[in-house]
């Protein structure tokens, strides 16, 4: 008979009063065990409609354009230090820095799943002061690097059509870039994630295509070629700025179908495709053609692809990097305009911010405001776009770093779905070779950067206490934070 049965059968006697005490008698003596409590804040504003939630698919596409979108602007790291340098960096780099940042997202973002990603963490580590200025840090890294993708759009259309690459031509190019894909982002989550998958296939096949037929031209040599003067920090900021922002789509985990699996599974399939999108084109387009390392600028993977099988696959480059540069837009975007979402809910920033749209359930506060910022941003130098949001990236990601390493010895007990499988030895070797990389990055920043971060830096100090005051005086509605 089955146990099921047996319970629910009238021949089952209750126990005895005396087992009864005996039994309490001995569960007084065993330690009661607390889940661990919850540490997320109060969502202002939850997403109504399942339909809008990411999946795996859509959300591994939208970390590949958080971070890539393809090889397209790797070549400046020919140019600055050579073939060999060039192939070293791509096959080294991820191991020491995309490896390192995936595994603390996996971690965070599956045992923190809410809207706002590393601002949480900072917040729940070191209290609001860091999570806002983790915020200014991340968010204006986030916008600068988003307003160089207009520019590179109307960079690749003048190729085509000349008027769109200056003057007035150029204004009327980036506005209408910004305007229409902003709107995009405002139609939802997940029809910015498909479109992140059907735009992800089309930037990465001709490069797919280029590699194939580039096999039997291949000569080995031309790899160890070397640069006979290097920008070692052009070099460096193309690395970086090519293979950073991994951790960018946890400020949407809150939107995430079941973050705590989707989350690693999305980002070990996304380092895998972006690590092999840079390595296995620069391998092909280097190993196959008698070029010089001068002529790798940005944009030269298409005139390598003309010479490996003709014009017809140049201008699929071309056309595939027009599309690649839409993507990076929207899942730029897409992470800035949540990352409000989520300070509002930490009450770092006012409520509105948290507003949802009513048909879409998209947070169009945010992303009216940094559209507004990122088209404001659009028109200055590219080179002064990433070596600035590298800088403040590089901030960022210490005092990220540093807020994993806390929250392991401040809560232990945390639920964590995924757990880096390290102890706390290990765990810091871990984020120590990373962080300190990041110090060189800034450390080989030119002046003007350093001036323009600090500025900002000054400015994002100046918010937290004025939004401080507005709290303390009533003069605007907050979120307590609480969990």
């Amino acid at each position: 008979m089955s146990r099921e049965i047996q319970l629910g059968s009238p021949q089952t006697q209750p126990p005895s009063s005396s087992s009864r005490t005996n039994n309490d008698h001995e569960n007084e003596s065993l330690p009661i065990k607390k889940p661990p409590k919850s540490i997320l804040p109060n969502p202002i504003s939850l997403s109504q409609a399942r339909t809008n939630k990411l999946t795996l698919v859509p959300l591994i596409f939208i970390i590949f354009f958080e971070v890539a979108g393809g090889p397209y602007g790797a070549e400046p790291a020919v140019s600055s230090a050579g073939p060999l340098f060039a192939l070293i960096g791509f096959l080294v780099f991820p191991f020491i820095w995309s490896m390192p940042e995936s595994l603390v997202t996996a971690e965070l973002a599956s045992a923190l799943p809410g809207n706002g990603g590393f601002v949480i963490w900072a917040e729940r580590a070191f209290g609001p002061f860091f999570g806002s200025l983790m915020g200014t840090w991340k968010y204006l890294s986030g916008i600068i690097n988003s307003a160089a993708f207009p520019a590179l759009f109307a960079d690749y259309l003048s190729r085509v059509y000349s008027p769109a690459g200056s003057g007035s031509g150029q204004y009327i190019t980036v506005t209408l870039v910004n305007v229409i894909l902003s709107f995009l982002n405002y139609t939802g989550l997940s029809i910015v994630g498909w479109a992140a998958v059907v735009l992800g296939i089309a930037a990465l096949s001709p490069f797919i295509l280029m590699t194939g037929i580039a096999i039997p031209k291949i000569k080995p040599k031309r790899w160890l070629v070397q640069s006979e003067t290097k920008d070692w920090r052009l070099f460096f900021n193309t690395l970086f700025w090519n293979l950073n922002f991994w951790d960018s789509a946890s400020t949407m985990a809150g939107e995430v179908e079941k973050p705590g699996k989707t989350f690693p599974k999305a980002l070990v399939v996304a380092v895998v495709m972006t690590s092999l999108g840079y390595i296995l084109p620069l391998m092909a387009g280097i190993g196959a053609t008698d070029t010089s390392p001068n002529d790798w600028g940005n944009g030269f993977f298409a005139d390598a692809a003309g010479m490996i099988a003709g014009n017809w696959l140049k201008y699929w480059i071309e056309v595939g990097a027009v599309l690649s540069v839409i993507g990076l837009y929207e899942a730029n975007l897409s992470s800035c305009a949540f990352q409000l979402v989520g300070m509002a809910d930490l009450g770092l920033l006012p409520k509105f911010f948290a507003l949802r749209a009513p048909f879409f359930d998209t947070p169009w506060v945010g992303i009216l405001f940094s559209s507004v910022i990122t088209m404001s941003l659009s028109f200055l130098s590219f080179n002064t776009i990433v070596a600035s949001a590298n800088f403040l990236y590089s901030l960022g990601m210490i005092l990220e770093f540093s807020s994993f390493i806390w929250l392991r010895v401040k809560h232990p007990d945390l639920h964590r779905p995924y757990k880096v499988p390290l102890r706390l030895p290990g765990l810091i070797i871990m984020c120590f070779v990373p962080s300190a990389f990041l110090v060189f990055v800034m450390v080989i920043a030119s002046w003007k950067v350093f001036l323009i971060c600090i500025g900002f830096t000054v400015a994002g100090i100046a918010i937290y206490f004025l939004m401080k005051f507005c709290k303390a005086k009533g003069c605007l509605k907050f979120s307590t934070g609480d969990s």
